[in-house]
C-alpha cells in the first residue's frame, strides 16, 4: 500500500510518526502493520492508561489470563507477563524498521508509575523489564522526575535504551539530556570498550497539557489573548535546548565513541481544546531528528488535512516572547510544571490502579 502523502512529507522532513496506542486487537488484526505501511508509522508508545483501555477492551487475552490464573501467579506477575507479551510482539513487528532505521522501530514499556519517586527500584525494574521483553528495540519508559534522572543515568550505563517520559519544562529537560549523557560517560567509565552504538534514547516532552493547564489561569487572569500560544511556545524553546546540548563539546566526544543523539518526542499531541486545530501540535512541531507520538485520531487528522507550518527553528525569538508575556500576565511557570508533573504521574499511577484492579478481576474471572 502507499503511504499517505501528507505523513510521507512529515517523515521526509525529520519527524519520526509513532502511534501511542497499543492492544492484542491492534497486532494480531493486521491494524499495525497496515499504519507502518500506510501511516509512515515507525514506532509505538504505551501507557497504563493505554493497556487498561486494551485489557478491559477485548477478549484477545482470555486464554493467557486463564492460564495465569490456574497456575495462581500474582496479579503483578501476570499484568507483567501480559503487556510484555504485547510489546514484544510489536517489537517482532518493527524489527524490520529498526534495522532499516536504528532509531525507530522502537516500542516503550513503562516502569511502574509508583516508582516515580523511587530511583532505586524505577532502575531496578527497568533492569527487569529489559530482560523480561529481551528485544533489542524496546524502550524502557523512566518519568523524568529528580528521582527519576539518577535512574535515567543507571540504566543507560547498564545498556538500557530508555523514554524519558512526563517532560514538561526546558529546564527539566536540560536536565533529562545531562542524565542521558552521565549515563553514557558512566559506561565508557565502567568500560573503556564499550559500545555506545547499540544504546538509543527519546525524550518525551509533553505538549497540549501545558496549554491546558496554563489557558485555565490565563482565563482568571483576563488574558485570553494568550490562550492556545504557550504549549507550543514552551516545545519550541525546549529543541532550541537540544539543538544548544547536542551541539556542544560534551556531545562531540560521546558521538566520536558512536553514541547516538537523544532524540526529542512530542508527546500529548492530541489537542484538548475544540477551539483549536485538531493537527495543531503537530503542524507547528516540525524539526530535524524529533519524533511525534500521535493518538490514532490526531494521526488520521493529519493524514488528512494536516499542513507543514513554521519550521520549528524559526520560531525560537517569538517562543520566548510568548512564555515572557504569559509569565507577565502572572502566571507562575515553575508551579505550571510542578503541577503538572504531579498531576501526570498520579494519572498513570490511577490507570496502573485500574488495570492491576481489572487483570486481579480477570484472574479471578478465569481461575
Amino acid at each position: 500500500m502507499a503511504q499517505n502523502e501528507k505523513l510521507a512529507e512529515l517523515s521526509a522532513a525529520g519527524v519520526a510518526v509513532w502511534l501511542d496506542d497499543l492492544s492484542r486487537d491492534r497486532i494480531r488484526s493486521g491494524n499495525l502493520q497496515s499504519m507502518v505501511d500506510e501511516y509512515s508509522v515507525v514506532g509505538v508508545t504505551t501507557n497504563p492508561t493505554i493497556f487498561a483501555a486494551a485489557i478491559s477492551g477485548s477478549d484477545s487475552y482470555d486464554d493467557q489470563v486463564h492460564a495465569l490464573a490456574v497456575r495462581k501467579v500474582s496479579v503483578e506477575e501476570a499484568l507483567r507477563t501480559i503487556t510484555a507479551a504485547d510489546v514484544r510482539d510489536a517489537c517482532d513487528l518493527l524489527a524490520p524498521v529498526a534495522q532499516r532505521q536504528p532509531g525507530d522501530g522502537r516500542v516503550s514499556l513503562e516502569v511502574a508509575p509508583g516508582l516515580a519517586h523511587d530511583t532505586d527500584a524505577t532502575a531496578a525494574e527497568a533492569a527487569h523489564l529489559w530482560w523480561l521483553v529481551d528485544r533489542p528495540n524496546l524502550f524502557i519508559k523512566i518519568p523524568a522526575t529528580e528521582e527519576g534522572l539518577a535512574a535515567i543515568t543507571t540504566s543507560i550505563a547498564r545498556g538500557i535504551s530508555v523514554n524519558v517520559t512526563l517532560i514538561f519544562s526546558p529546564e527539566r529537560y536540560r536536565a533529562v539530556m545531562d542524565a542521558y549523557l552521565s549515563g553514557l560517560e558512566q559506561r565508557l567509565a565502567d568500560d573503556a570498550d564499550a559500545d555506545l552504538t547499540q544504546i538509543a534514547s527519546v525524550a518525551s516532552f509533553f505538549v497540549s497539557r501545558v496549554d491546558t493547564e496554563i489557558d485555565k489561569r490565563l482565563e482568571k487572569a483576563g488574558a485570553d489573548e494568550l490562550k492556545g500560544k504557550a504549549a507550543l511556545a514552551n516545545a519550541q524553546l525546549a529543541y532550541r535546548a537540544y539543538e544548544e546540548v547536542f551541539s556542544s563539546d560534551r556531545w562531540k566526544a560521546l558521538e566520536a565513541r558512536g553514541a547516538r543523539p537523544q532524540r526529542p518526542l512530542w508527546a500529548s499531541t492530541g489537542v484538548k481544546d475544540p477551539s483549536l486545530p485538531d493537527t495543531l501540535y503537530v503542524s507547528e512541531l516540525i524539526a530535524p531528528g524529533t519524533v511525534n507520538t500521535m493518538p490514532e485520531k490526531t494521526m488520521k487528522a493529519y493524514a488528512d488535512h494536516g499542513e507543514a507550518g513554521t519550521p520549528v527553528q524559526q520560531t525560537y525569538e517569538d517562543a520566548a516572547a510568548v512564555m515572557k508575556a504569559v509569565a507577565d500576565a502572572g502566571i507562575d511557570l515553575d508551579d505550571v510544571f510542578r503541577v503538572l508533573e504531579d498531576e501526570g504521574v498520579q494519572k498513570f499511577v490511577d490507570s496502573w490502579d485500574e488495570l492491576t484492579a481489572s487483570v486481579k478481576s480477570e484472574l479471578e474471572d478465569k481461575a
